[in-house]
């Protein structure tokens, strides 16, 4: 048995209605609550209990949030109506700290979610959690480093939470690359970048943190928990010279629905979002390198003759006129963590601009 072993313990034994209570792995508590072996866990287990000391493992606290764990008190502000879905649960979003990634973070905090910033730049997402602890005056969201292309990296990643906050409820796999090219010409390096982020990330990712998740249902039957891959309008359709990408994003449907077949006897859920063309962030808006002023540049949009002309040209294509925004994302988040009867499957947001047959 190990830290792990306990904090994921705990909070299938702190379950109620959808979630554990914050279990934080402590260096020493004075006078805990409980003080046993981990084989007498369950029988001697109350859920008034704020810290425990497990023989040969360490000392436990436990709130309903992460403030609440380390300093005692029992003032979490607890959400009500629809933001109640995701009140005081860990998340944890790839890719978090800039474009897509940052509006998912700020929309899960908005709702309630304790959230963990993954990204290889971690100065960024430290940065993203700061302003968000300030704002909201209270310990909302954590910058941690992860690169989704490394196993060490991911497996470090996900220990590092257990031992902050006792496990993981809803896992966001956002990273992703994008390195258009004719197949002709895309190099293999290239390739095999948009392969390794986008399709192994998500493998990799879910084989660290489904183990987690298996362990808090283990504790609670009750217990689901949610992984959801972030993919594209590409993973619907094919995408002339961007084939690295697309493939990637269709490979990543593949793992969605095989994985949801596996983890849901864990209380696994495992989805897939595919949303449309997010004109407002970096990828497009960016105006050294966004691909609004390349395809300016490149005289890609015939007549164009500014970045909005070529904007105005992609927003024609949509059936609704615009681009998805991260408030579109957040709400087929919230819809798939809410509804307990989904599993496996791929959703559209892309504005009628792709849709399923």
């Amino acid at each position: 048995m190990n830290i792990i072993d306990v904090a994921t313990k705990l909070r299938g034994l702190t379950f109620q209605d959808t979630a554990g209570s914050i279990v934080h792995y402590a260096n020493e508590i004075k006078s805990p609550d409980l003080i046993c072996d981990f084989n007498e866990l369950d029988a001697k287990f109350k859920n008034t209990y704020r810290s425990v000391r497990i023989n040969d493992i360490g000392d436990f606290l436990i709130g309903r949030d992460y403030d609440d764990a380390c300093s005692g008190n029992n003032d979490a502000p607890v959400k009500q109506g629809r933001n109640a879905v995701i009140n005081n649960h860990v998340c944890v979003v790839t890719g978090g700290a800039q474009g897509f990634g940052e509006g998912i973070v700020r929309g899960l905090v908005h709702h309630g979610g304790i959230v963990f910033i993954a990204d290889i730049n971690v100065e960024g997402a430290e940065a993203l959690a700061k302003k968000l602890n300030e704002e909201h005056k209270r310990s909302v969201a954590f910058g941690i480093e992860c690169d989704v292309t490394c196993e060490e990296s991911v497996m470090r990643m996900v220990e590092k939470i257990v031992y902050a906050v006792g496990g993981i409820d809803i896992f966001i796999s956002n990273a992703g690359v994008l390195k258009a090219g004719s197949v002709k010409t895309l190099s293999k390096s290239d390739f095999e970048l948009v392969t390794n982020v986008n399709y192994m990330g998500f493998f990799l990712c879910t084989k660290h943190v489904s183990p987690i998740m298996e362990k808090m249902h283990s504790s609670s039957k009750q217990y689901t928990t949610n992984i959801i891959n972030i993919a594209s309008k590409s993973a619907l359709e094919g995408s002339n010279k961007n084939g690295a990408y697309a493939g990637s994003k269709f490979g990543a449907i593949g793992l969605t629905q095989s994985f949801a077949k596996e983890l849901i006897s864990d209380g696994i859920k495992v989805n897939t979002i595919c949303p449309g063309n997010f004109f407002d962030g970096p990828l497009w808006s960016d105006p050294k390198d966004g691909l609004f002023i390349q395809y300016l540049e490149s005289g890609k949009v015939p007549g164009a003759k500014t970045i909005q002309d070529v904007r105005d040209y992609y927003e024609s294509m949509i059936p609704m006129g615009r681009g998805c925004t991260c408030e579109d994302l957040i709400k087929a988040i919230l819809y798939l963590i809410e509804q307990k009867y989904e599993t496996g499957q791929a959703l559209p947001v892309t504005g009628g601009q792709v849709m399923l047959n």
